[in-house]
């Protein structure tokens, strides 16, 4: 017998993935001011936007 909700699509989950990426990324910069400070999260933020406008370009064409 199948189960009434088999075949369906999955959820979309993007919404979650996101707020949980800001959340996660909250508390390695915390981490990372707490141990060497602001000059090295200002760095840390400039690379991972570096990186996701990498990827950004790269899936854009």
């Amino acid at each position: 017998m199948r189960h009434p909700d088999q075949g369906s699509s999955a959820p979309n989950y993007i919404s979650a993935c996101v707020v949980m990426f800001g959340v996660n990324i909250l508390w390695v910069f915390m981490l990372i001011w707490a141990i060497w400070g602001l000059p090295a999260v200002a760095l840390s933020g400039w690379a991972v936007k570096t990186a996701i406008d990498r990827i950004g370009e790269r899936y854009q064409s």
